[in-house]
């Protein structure tokens, strides 16, 4: 189910692999890509129904029988022509120019910039009503109606209630009646219902509906558009491909790109994909969602990222005349043991204080801390090895098992076998070297060594740590920390994590001394037990930094201060001072920083709501500058091919 497959990946950072003081672990789970729902802009349309749907009847017959409308392609693909993408994108982010307009447009399931994205064999459908009437002619439907029968061409609409969707939605509604005749009735429901474990996409109960993905560095898609992931009564509902495409072409190359670590291989297969997707027109995918960040128009080197939190370059931020900048955040961050704390604000303010490994910028990977990323061949190796009984192997399920009879398995074919409990299985196996640059530091001057990087994984996988997953820790089959600055992990057979190559565990300070009171007081973290880590105010609150800055206060409800760290093993940062401080309101950041007051909101405080209108005022003005970019998440709208 939905929520299962979700909580998969519990846990996991958006896209970003970490190297923070206090985290140990920088390796990732392969990417899900998940359901988001955001409230963005304020309602502006009134819902045409906003209660919960009546349950829907199924039995084992449910979704066999073709969809009498979007069971044809010529019908799907006269929607999407038909569909006025721009204006969708107009009614709900007027504050942009066209030419921003037209930058957040997808064509398939991945942004345009993706690193696996195509642009060759894929079908395009720009607004074209004409060519739209024109298939529907060819379906049978003229005016709005079967030329035969009489019958309307009439869809069910299903979304949530979320004004920014209301808000679109009323556009699509329109646009399609005028200019193809085709009418749909929108129910905006609950998201509790549309995203619930048994009802509404879970349970395949819509004919259009409209929810949004969040696009990540590693493509993913087996559970989106794989045969064998069709959700049905009959496999209790498992999988996520709720339009129940079965495309053979589309599923070999979505399993054959999930099945290897070659990139060029990847690129090829998932080109296949899109050129199937595209062309049956089983998703019609809308836009990226807009975000915005606002500056101090002098601040240089600010250079906000969709897939990066925006103080990943912090360091290089220059502010001329000024050595001081404040960043204003309407949400003050738990804690910044983001091990157990992944909210933005923390991670935000938790780069300050980071030496990276790797930074995700534009959907791809980049050595940072590390002096290259593994690949296989180079730092990395992908052998076959043959197992028995007894060993302990990587599972279907994404769990570290014992082998047995009937456990599952992935095969070192990319094939999935149910072991039978005699015959020979050769399964493959990751080893993987990091390798980081010489030179890194704690803020007191000392080294970072070996012990550091080894305290930093066994605390990040003790079960008492609270973090919230440990999948990446029990796929590692042995962890060797072979000097100061290189690490091997050798992961368990079956393990074949498509992002590997982004980190294994970075180091924890094993000599910095606790002073707060308490028991441990007098001691080193290397005396505290991983399950008291989160509670210490030498973790949570001032950890120890490797990074461009050091925190020096924090002062609850109202600020936190960093400072540049003299002791950073890379470039010293241009400004000495940064705080953080603390709002109730993006209005009241919005006049802070029309006013001066601040320098900097990111976007996970501006964000896309109205108080950007005022920002972009601002910006033509030439008071502050703006930045906007297509955000990871993305709206469209699914076609179900089959009735219950």
């Amino acid at each position: 189910m939905l929520k299962q497959q979700l909580l998969r990946r519990a846990g996991l950072l958006f896209i970003t692999a970490l190297v923070i003081p206090m985290i140990a672990a920088c390796g990732q789970a392969p990417e899900v890509q998940v359901i988001k729902e955001t409230v963005v802009v304020k309602e502006t349309a009134v819902p045409v129904a906003t209660v919960e749907p009546a349950e829907p009847v199924v039995t084992d017959t449910s979704f066999t029988t073709p969809h009498p409308l979007l069971g044809d392609v010529r019908i799907r693909q006269a929607i999407a022509y038909c569909t006025n993408r721009p204006e969708l994108i107009k009614s709900v982010y007027p504050f942009l120019t066209e030419e921003q307009q037209q930058g957040l447009l997808m064509d398939t399931f991945l942004p345009k910039s993706h690193w696996a994205a195509t642009t060759e064999g894929i079908t395009t459908y720009p607004f074209d009503p004409e060519k739209g009437k024109a298939l529907l002619k060819e379906a049978g439907y003229e005016e709005g109606a079967n030329v035969e029968t009489g019958a309307p061409l009439f869809l069910r609409f299903t979304t949530t209630n979320a004004g920014f969707r209301q808000t679109w939605a009323t556009v699509l509604e329109q646009q399609l009646a005028d200019n193809c005749g085709i009418t749909i009735a929108r129910t905006h429901a609950p998201g509790s219902w549309w995203f619930g474990d048994t009802t509404g996409l879970s349970r395949r109960d819509y004919e259009l509906g409209a929810f949004a993905w969040v696009g990540q560095a590693d493509p993913g898609g087996i559970s989106l558009y794989a045969c064998n992931q069709i959700p049905l009564p009959s496999n209790n509902w498992e999988g996520q491909n709720g339009m129940g495409w079965c495309n053979e072409a589309a599923s070999k190359a979505i399993i054959a790109a999930n099945n290897t670590l070659d990139r060029a291989e990847r690129i090829k297969q998932y080109a296949i994909v899109q050129q199937e997707f595209t062309k049956d027109m089983v998703s019609l995918p809308l836009f990226n969602r807009a975000e915005a960040a606002a500056a101090n128009v002098n601040l240089k080197n600010f250079k906000p990222n969709p897939t990066e939190y925006y103080t990943h370059n912090a360091g290089e931020w220059e502010l001329p005349g000024k050595d001081a900048l404040v960043l204003g955040f309407t949400q003050e961050p738990a804690s910044l043991y983001t091990l157990v704390e992944s909210a933005a604000v923390a991670v935000t303010a938790a780069q300050l204080i980071s030496q990276l490994a790797v930074t995700s910028l534009d959907y791809d990977y980049q050595p940072v801390g590390f002096t290259k990323l593994p690949s296989i061949g180079d730092g990395a190796t992908n052998a076959d090895v043959e197992v028995k009984a007894g060993d302990m192997v990587w599972s279907t399920s994404g769990e570290a098992v014992a082998l047995a009879k009937d456990v599952e398995v992935t095969n070192a074919a990319g094939e999935t076998v149910v072991w039978d409990g005699a015959a020979p299985l050769t399964m493959k196996q990751l080893t993987v070297t990091f390798e980081y640059k010489p030179g890194m530091k704690w803020q007191d001057g000392s080294p970072v060594t070996k012990a550091d990087f080894e305290l930093g994984q066994k605390t990040t996988c003790d079960k008492e740590s609270g973090a919230t997953t440990f999948t990446f820790c029990d796929s590692v089959m042995t962890f060797t920390q072979e000097s100061d600055t290189t690490q091997t992990l050798a992961f368990l057979p079956g393990v074949q994590w498509p992002t590997f190559y982004t980190g294994g565990f970075g180091p924890a300070p094993s000599k910095q001394p606790i002073e707060s009171e308490g028991p441990y007081k007098g001691k080193t973290l290397a005396d505290v037990p991983a399950k008291d880590w989160p509670t210490l105010p030498e973790v949570a609150e001032m950890p120890w930094s490797t990074g461009p800055y050091k925190i020096v206060a924090w002062e609850k409800g109202q600020k936190m201060v960093f400072e540049a760290n003299e002791n950073y093993g890379g470039t010293p940062a241009k400004i000495k001072t940064i705080t953080i401080q603390f709002f109730e309101d993006t209005n009241q950041a919005v006049a802070q920083l029309l006013t001066g007051d601040i320098d900097v909101l990111g976007s996970e405080t501006l964000g896309a709501g109205a108080e950007v209108q005022s920002v972009v005022d601002a910006a033509a003005k030439g008071k502050v500058q703006v930045v906007t970019i297509a955000s990871p998440t993305w709206e469209h709208v699914d076609m179900n091919l089959f009735v219950k």
